[in-house]
């Protein structure tokens, strides 16, 4: 077998993505599994006793506004209470009942305050039960640490993932679910831990990989990338554009990345599909190579039957040979959108092998206990704070060479929340 596999990793051209990126990979990923990231029972068992308080209260406003009491977890008495009690607009029926997804209740939130207090109330459940009833189930007794498990082979786009419990899944959207990073502490006192996030790295990527001149004169001048874009989208001056402008461009930004076409984007947005297709043009006519390598890669992907990153890495694409329409144009958005993630993947990849190294050469006991999609964490010896965060900084910045430069955001602080 290795001879077998060997002759198809030179024939790819894959000797550095498996020699120099993935098999020391292994043996960071073990030590990080056998250190673990450090978290503060005490607070986590208080910021649970707060959430189950509020959610408590939040059940009697709940029967109150329905007038009875009812199972608030069942989508299907909610259903009952929402459109043939209190007679709101209802949604489409199925063969459990009426829906209630997030979506179909974030249209209603106007027109009966027992609207949001539901989906407040699931939001409090799910944080309580899957992360504080969760990670508490998984703090190891003797090290008082959680050993989450890494996986570098379960994704397509060759991103690690996080299991038992999957930590690179904690919320970071709403305030209570960035309160959860409160929770993750240096070890003791003599530590602190280091944040180092990559910025924009998937649209640098896609700058670097589309040879875009305006994308790379935006990053290379140091422009905020989604204010450029929103003057050029809707032909104003830098000086002119809104945060609303911003805002907007900013999901373009990321939504051509992800493939995104105009229907989900008017969704995204609360646009009409004419508006949201008018924007996707806008910026593919200002961004025309980004515009020509979407095309490019996914006839490439029909021909060759696999997209790769920068690395060699390769997903194949069956989808786009699938005489499924849908399943056809979800074969496409991946394949514009796996070179790039994949191209990102890699490189956090890269700066985890050279920052363990660094620190190991260098004889610091600091240790990388984290990695969560762009983002690395070190529990730093304070002796060695000013050190680590250099090391770090350094090796995230030079792990490739891109058209564009490839900054890092990078704090300290006691817990993962002071970071940010």
């Amino acid at each position: 077998l290795k001879e077998y596999f060997e002759n198809d990793i030179k024939k790819n051209d894959q000797e550095y993505l498996y020699y120099e990126m993935e098999l020391p990979l292994i043996k960071i990923l073990a030590d990080m599994q056998i250190h673990g990231v450090y978290v503060d029972k005490e607070e986590l068992t208080k910021f649970g006793e707060g959430l189950k308080k509020q959610i408590v209260e939040l059940t009697e406003i709940i029967y109150e506004e329905a007038g009875e009491e009812f199972n608030i977890k069942s989508p299907k008495q909610i259903g009952s209470i929402l459109f043939d009690k209190l007679n709101l607009t209802r949604g489409k029926k199925n063969h459990r009942g009426y829906s209630t997804s997030i979506d179909v209740l974030k249209k209603l939130v106007d027109a009966h305050p027992i609207v949001n207090h539901i989906i407040e109330y699931r939001a409090l459940t799910k944080i309580n039960s899957t992360y504080v009833d969760g990670l508490l189930a998984v703090i190891n007794p003797d090290t008082g640490r959680i050993h989450s498990s890494f996986n570098q082979t379960v994704t397509a786009t060759g991103r690690i993932s996080s299991t038992e419990p999957n930590l690179q899944n904690i919320p970071v959207r709403t305030e209570l679910g960035r309160e959860l990073r409160r929770m993750f502490v240096a070890g003791d006192e003599g530590k602190i831990l280091v944040d180092a996030d990559y910025s924009q790295i998937e649209l640098r990527v896609l700058a670097s990989i589309s040879g875009d001149e305006n994308m790379c004169d935006a990053f290379n001048e140091g422009d905020d990338i989604h204010r450029r874009t929103a003057s050029q989208v809707f032909g104003v001056p830098l000086s002119d554009v809104t945060p609303a402008m911003r805002s907007r461009a900013k999901a373009v930004n990321f939504g051509i990345v992800y493939g995104i076409g105009a229907y989900s984007l008017a969704q995204d947005l609360k646009i009409s599909r004419k508006e949201a297709d008018n924007y996707i043009k806008g910026y593919l006519d200002h961004y025309p190579k980004v515009d020509l390598y979407m095309k490019e890669v996914v006839e490439k992907a029909r021909e060759d039957g696999y997209v790769s990153t920068l690395y060699n890495r390769r997903r194949y694409m069956s989808e786009l040979r699938a005489s499924n329409k849908i399943t056809q144009a979800f074969g496409e958005r991946v394949a514009r959108n796996a070179p790039i993630q994949g191209t990102a993947a890699d490189i956090i990849k890269i700066a985890m092998v050279n920052v363990y190294k660094r620190l190991k050469s260098e004889g610091l006991k600091s240790k990388l206990v984290l990695q969560v999609h762009d983002e690395l964490i070190v529990e730093a010896e304070k002796s060695e704070l000013e050190m680590v965060e250099r090391i770090v900084k350094e090796e995230m910045q030079n792990a490739v060479s891109l058209k564009v430069p490839l900054p890092v955001d990078l704090n300290s602080g006691r817990s993962w929340y002071d970071t940010k």
